[in-house]
């Protein structure tokens, strides 16, 4: 016999469940609506107000819409902007070109005669909406990464009139990095301006979280919003990102002052190097070192035209081709200049002095006859083309970064070839005591000739390092004569150590100087306080040895 209790408990849990099902069905949204091709393609042959209507409706729906959908938008768009949009009774026409006599019908693709039919004409507002709605189709079916970020660009003259839904998906379908980023930036503009206050303070930590220069000029803007000074929770979540991303910038400004100097200082050192080794063992101011830079840059030119005609496809290898020739050709040069004029000269300082001006001079004027005046044009290979951001506004560079590498290579060969061969033997030695040396069969005028060819190499390696980053031209290295023999000075004459130290003293006082009082008045202070603390120490931070 059947319990009735058990029946009616069965018919209580199915009521239940159907009311359940019933209730959930309520809850469910709407299946969108399937996107009618007639219709938009109608709405476009329309009248102003029609057109409007159907630009809107595609901007909407452009979120959910496939990619054969978005395509068939793409070409109706275009060929209403471009006037290749025929309007018969019998439905849309595309063109192939304004005034064809026959056209495609825009939903079926059916050849058909255009005779008689109407080509609508946009008025201002029916051209923005149409042109926002090209630039949403554009960028999330755009062929390449230059194309979507032309419609991007386009877009964001409009940002208020682009949905939500649109960024985040042509975010979530971009593959390109910096494109990416755009896009996520410009939602975030976006959603600054949203009238929800969630979504606002929202966007105002997602740009926090993010800090660059731009995101803090994009937050400070929103001070002078009237919901700053009503809304409490919104100036809270506004003063707390904002000092979020000026600690962020300030210290990757900090950063990039820290890099620059120091790519600088790399720069200085390899300029100086070759001075203090000159200065140190034969007492000669060269002014010609400076030159010397200079034909280290044009040679590498020489370099990289030459693979250019021979070995197109090493083009890239240029650069490490051009080391041990700038180094060789410019170290010739020195030897020549030795050989020819300096040797006369020897303690006769002014004299010495004047004639490497002079060869300064020559050289300058001989490049301008020879090349030209104008910047030479490097081709950047990838090594040291662009680079990484790393924090803020930072951007690690390549071509500073190759430039600080290779100073740290040209430091360690200096030095070995100081200490660890019988020609670093001899240039100590000379630089200690120069009569001494000679008394102990020394041949010191040929170490003289093969320093002054060292520093000068050394000078002409400064050059390749200086292509990727300023401008060659036959003036180049007048601007860092003066730095490197200040750098020599303070450093200590004939001390590598103090050529080092006080190449990363001047460049970083250069460097942080120059954008507080400018690149004059930058240098004007370095030069005082060098003077100040010779008049304590005349000898420089690392005196070197010498033997009485």
């Amino acid at each position: 016999m059947v319990d009735p209790r058990r029946h009616s408990v069965r018919a209580l849990l199915a009521l239940w469940c159907l009311v359940g099902l019933c209730l959930a069905g309520l809850a469910l949204p709407a299946s969108a609506a399937p996107f009618d091709r007639a219709a938009v393609a109608a709405d476009l042959c329309g009248d102003g107000a029609a057109q409007v209507r159907g630009a809107e409706t595609l901007v909407q729906a452009a979120a959910e819409l496939p990619a054969a959908d978005l395509a068939f938008a793409g070409s109706l768009l275009a060929a209403l902007a471009e006037r290749r949009l025929a309007c018969p009774a019998e439905g849309a026409l595309l063109l192939d070109r304004p005034g064809a006599p026959e056209g495609r019908d825009a939903v079926t693709g059916v050849p058909r005669a255009s005779a008689d039919a109407r080509v609508p004409v946009l008025g201002l507002r029916q051209r923005a909406a149409i042109e926002t709605a090209r630039g949403i189709v554009a960028l999330l079916t755009g062929p390449d990464v230059a194309a979507r970020a032309a419609s991007l660009a386009a877009l964001e003259r409009r940002i208020a009139t682009v949905p939500a839904a649109v960024l985040d998906r042509a975010r979530d379908a971009e593959r390109d990095p910096a494109l990416r980023a755009s896009i996520a930036g410009l939602a975030q503009a976006a959603a600054l301006s949203s009238p929800d206050p969630a979504r606002r303070r929202g966007a105002i930590a997602a740009v926090a979280a993010n800090p660059s220069g731009a995101a803090q000029a994009r937050l400070a803007a929103l001070k002078s919003d009237p919901a700053y000074a009503t809304d409490p929770a919104f100036r809270t979540a506004l003063d707390a990102g904002l000092a979020q991303v000026s600690r962020a910038v300030a210290i990757g400004d900090g950063l990039a002052v820290v890099y620059n100097g120091l790519s600088f200082a790399s720069i200085l050192f390899m300029v100086a190097a070759g001075l203090a080794i000159i200065f140190g063992l034969m007492g000669v101011i060269n002014l010609a070192q400076g030159e010397f830079i200079m034909l280290g840059a044009y040679t590498t030119y020489g370099v990289q035209e030459a693979f250019r005609r021979l070995a197109p496809g090493l083009l890239d290898l240029y650069l490490f081709a051009a080391i041990p020739v700038a180094f060789i050709a410019v170290a010739l040069v020195g030897i020549v200049v030795e050989a020819l004029i300096l040797r006369h000269l020897y303690r006769r300082p002014l004299m010495s002095l004047l004639a490497t001006w002079a060869v300064s001079l020559f050289l300058v004027n001989v490049v301008r006859v020879a090349v030209g005046t104008q910047n030479l044009q490097f081709v950047m290979p990838a090594y040291v083309s662009g680079g990484v951001p790393l924090y803020a506004d930072f951007v690690m560079t390549w071509n500073r970064l190759f430039a600080i590498g290779f100073a740290a290579a040209t430091l360690a060969l200096t030095l070995l070839i100081l200490r660890r061969t019988p020609l670093g033997l001899d240039i100590r030695a000379v630089t200690q005591n120069r009569d001494m040396a000679a008394c102990l069969g020394l041949p010191t005028r040929r170490v003289d000739r093969l320093a002054f060819g060292l520093g000068s190499g050394l000078a002409g390696l400064a050059g390749v390092a200086l292509c990727p980053i300023y401008s060659v031209n036959p003036g180049m290295g007048s601007g860092f004569i003066v730095d490197s023999f200040m750098v020599v000075v303070l450093g200590g004459v004939g001390s590598l150590a103090g050529t080092l130290v006080a190449a990363l003293g001047v460049g970083g006082a250069n460097v942080l100087i120059e954008p507080i009082s400018g690149a004059v008045a930058a240098k004007v202070i370095v030069l005082v306080g060098i003077i100040l603390f010779l008049q304590r120490r005349p000898e420089g931070l690392f005196a070197a040895r010498r033997r009485r």
